[in-house]
Formats: structure tokens, sequence, C-alpha cells
């Protein structure tokens, strides 16, 4: 019997792990990338001598990656290293006040006694509800798909039980009062394009997630995982394909056929598969079909995360007094949130996450040098129409300013190297659809259910996998993307 043959369009986290899970199950799988390395979001910039991360970089659940190389007998040990993280970030305010969130329940007594006695059993009540979320919501339906109505009442109970309907920053107010502990534990929404104040307070399943397996990084950088798991999808037999620019979703009828790529190859395939943008698969690459438009009209319609601005730089000399991941909180929160979701233009201050992986491993940068990324959550171009040809050095110039000022001394002076990635990179680099850097905001009207579907309902061989299909983005989300919907694919539904 002929192995059934899957294309999957982008070789990003979701794209590598459904095709690792097709091609562990006996099917054919080619994986046809864009760009000229696999990564999608993951994407390794070397420039000088450092070797940047695209993002991401907060890497939980490693056992959502273990499982890929488990399907067929493997181990991930034998592929990668991965390096527990700790603190899992410093959080740090213009104030002075700085919060070490690690994963050790004494030392996290103390420092909220510290600032406010009263939040120490409001912590831990926070902590049991973010637990029992994660069980519902990611432990049971994370990988679970959401094609119909029914299947949305059936989890309703216990959506409703759990005031899915309150935001993450208002279940996390019930629990705890202190302004600045409020911020530490409600800002994790953002690591997924979700607004703390409007994104369902499901996602506060984050923190409890962190807490059961950790923060974790691969020895040699994100890109040092990807290119594990493409290791492991070509051991099993797999076929990747780079430089390979997708044109077009082939059909006829209710049936997707094939692929056609810009220089011209054609491949037709059982089924197909895409990692892309949501709305980039419907609106180009099933341009001129009814089914493209449709969708393509019902998704300009939603509410799309925000969009990121990234500097990736590297310095001679190295900062020890540096923790690996760092939350630089402004001087504005909700305020600050709500005009990077909603607002029109460019925020005149910022919250910023700084990454500083060679804290970690030295071997990211030049000996004697050290390598960072820092970025600005900014308001998506459907919403904010910034030239970033002409605001991006600007911006990156008062980041660096700021850095320099308050968290880097020096910094200007030691810089040797820097580029930049802006919405704009977003959307022509990656085709998100208004530079968004995480699809739809995980409202809890866009989720589940609601969110694009892991099978097309009416291309019945047609797939989605990654942030903008369930369960969402993030590393862990889109993991567990790739099983439900290799679930629909191996159980023979198309």
């Amino acid at each position: 019997m002929t192995a059934r043959t899957t294309a999957v369009i982008g070789a990003g986290f979701g794209g590598l792990a459904l095709a690792i899970r097709l091609q562990s199950a006996g099917q054919q799988v080619t994986l046809l990338e864009k760009r000229d390395k696999p990564g999608g979001r993951g994407y390794v910039y070397e420039q000088d001598g450092f070797t940047f991360d695209g993002g991401p970089t907060v890497i939980t659940d490693p056992g959502c990656l273990e499982a890929l190389f488990a399907l067929s007998g493997r181990k991930m040990s034998d592929y990668i290293e991965m390096i527990p993280v700790t603190p899992f970030y410093q959080l740090c305010w213009e104030d002075g006040y700085r919060f070490d969130y690690v994963n050790d329940q004494a030392v996290l007594d103390r420092q909220i006694a510290a600032k406010s006695p009263g939040d120490v059993a409001g912590y831990r009540d926070f902590l049991k509800y973010s637990q029992a979320l994660l069980e519902e919501g990611y432990v049971k339906l994370g990988a679970a798909p959401f094609l119909d109505f029914r299947s949305m009442v059936r989890v309703a109970p216990q959506l409703i039980r759990l005031r899915a309907d309150r935001s993450v920053y208002a279940s996390v107010a019930r629990f705890i009062k202190d302004e600045h502990l409020r911020q530490a534990f409600s800002f994790q929404s953002l690591l997924v394009g979700g607004d703390p104040f409007s994104t369902s307070a499901i996602y506060a399943l984050i923190h409890a997630l962190e807490r059961r397996w950790g923060v974790w990084f691969p020895r040699g950088g994100t890109g040092a995982l990807i290119r594990a798991l493409v290791k492991l999808f070509e051991d099993l037999g797999g076929t990747i394909r780079c430089n390979a620019n997708v044109a077009r979703i082939t059909t006829e009828g209710p049936r997707a056929t094939g692929v056609l790529l810009k220089d011209g190859w054609q491949g037709r395939f059982d089924n197909v598969a895409s990692n892309a943008d949501v709305m980039h698969t419907y609106d180009q690459l099933l341009t001129g079909t009814e089914r493209g438009g449709k969708m393509a009209r019902k998704l300009a319609r939603k509410r799309w995360s925000m969009s990121l601005f990234v500097i990736y730089f590297g310095l001679k000399g190295e900062r020890k007094d540096l923790r690996h991941h760092m939350v630089l909180f402004g001087r504005r929160y909700r305020e600050l949130i709500r005009e990077i979701f909603n607002g029109a233009t460019l925020p005149d201050d910022f919250s910023l996450y700084l990454h500083a992986p060679s804290v970690t491993d030295p071997t990211l940068a030049p000996p004697g040098h050290s390598a960072y990324y820092v970025l600005s959550p900014v308001p998506h171009l459907g919403n904010a129409a910034i030239d970033w040809e002409v605001e991006g050095p600007r911006y990156r110039d008062r980041i660096l300013d700021y850095l320099d000022t308050h968290y880097i001394p020096g910094l200007k002076r030691d810089l040797v190297t820097s580029h930049i990635l802006t919405p704009a990179g977003f959307r022509d680099e990656l085709n998100g659809h208004h530079g968004s850097a995480f699809s739809l905001e995980p409202v809890l009207t866009q989720s589940a259910f609601f969110r694009t579907h892991n099978r097309d309902d009416v291309i019945r061989n047609l797939f989605f996998v990654g942030a903008g299909t369930h369960p969402g983005a993030g590393v862990p989300g889109v993991v567990a993307s790739a099983e439900a919907t290799a679930g629909l694919m191996l159980g023979g539904a198309a």
C-alpha cells in the first residue's frame, strides 16, 4: 500500500512538529519553507560572529517536544541539550523594584511577603486557580480539535466554572492586591499575543505551566532546537525544501490537490497542511477560490494580535549582573497596553523584554562579547500605519538609549553590531497579516471553536497548524496544534 503524501507549508515549530508526527506514522511528508533555512519565527540571524535567535526564546513544557522524538523511539537528549533557566524572568520596574520569578515556593513567598504580606495567601490561591486552568485548558483540551459547536458546548461548564469570561488581569486581581505583583502575574498573556485586560482568563494557565515544567533554553540557542527537529524529521525519511515559496494551493472542487511554487515547481499531494499565517493561506494561497475569498473576508473582521519591534545587538564585554530573561516594565501598564493593542500611533513610552542568552550559553557571542535582543510590543500595521523605514532607526535609538541609562550602562560605547526587525518584517518576511507577531488575538470569542479550525470545513483535506489555529501561539501551543491536526489527518477524517 502506497504511503499517503502530505505537503506541509512552513517550517516553523508547528510545521516541523506536524511533519514529524505524520512522518513517524508512515506518511511521506514534504516540508516547504519560503526562507533560506527553517525556523519560521524561530529563525536564526548570524552576524559579525554573533548568533541571534529570532524568537521564541522562552521554552516551556519540554515534554511536548520530547514526545516528538519518542514517537519513533528516540530521545530528545540525543539531539539537543536543554538547560534549565533560573530565575524564569527577572521583572524590573522604573521605580527600582525587582522581582525574581523562580520555581521555588519559599523564595516566592519571601519576595511577596516583603512587598505585600497580605498577598502571600492570595498568590497561593491564584496558583491553585492557574493549575486548574492548566488541567482543563491545556492538558485536556490543548490537543483536542474543536471542529463543531457541540465540541464547544461540551466544555462550556468547565469554562464557566473557571470564569473564562474574565480577563487574565481581572483573574489575577481577584487574588492579589499589590499592583506590581498584579503585573508580575498577568503579563504572561503578552507572550502569546494577548492583552492581559481582554484576553480570556484561560490563558492564566501559563503561570502554572511554567511552575510545573520550568523554563528552558537549548544549548546553542533556539535555532539549535530547530536544527534538532529538522534532523529528526530527515532521519525519519522526510523531505525539506528551503527557498520554496508557495504561490498557490491547487484545488479541484472541494479538495486540495497539491501546491505550486513561485519558481514553477508543482507537486500533487493527498493532503496539504499550512503552517503559514491563516490569512495569507486563505487570501493568497487560495486566491481565486470561493472558499479562500469567503474565509479571507471573515478573517479580515477578526482582532489580530499586536506586532513587535526587535533589536538584535552584540556588545564588547560581558554583563554578569543581567539575567537570561528580563521584563522591563515602563512607567505605564494598563494605558500602554491599551495603546499597543488599539492605538493608531506609536506610544511615547514602552515596556520591554530583554533576552540575554549568553548569560546561559556564552558560545552565542565571540569570546569576550555578549549577545542580546530586546523587543517592544507595538501596534500592528492595521491599527497604526507607521512608516517603519523612517521610524525604525529612531525607535531603535530610543530603546538603546533607555537600556544604556537604566539597565546596561556603556551599551552604546560597547555596541559592536545590531539589526532590527519591524512590523513590516513580520508582514513581508513572515507573511503575518498586518505584521501581527502572534496571529489572531487570543480573546475568548477567537479561541477553541471560534479560532481557525485545524481542518478546513469545506476543503476537507486542507489542514492548519500553528499560532492561528487551536490552541494558539507559543511553543507549547503550536506543538499542541500539531498533535490536534495530526490526529485528524491520521484518523482518516479527510
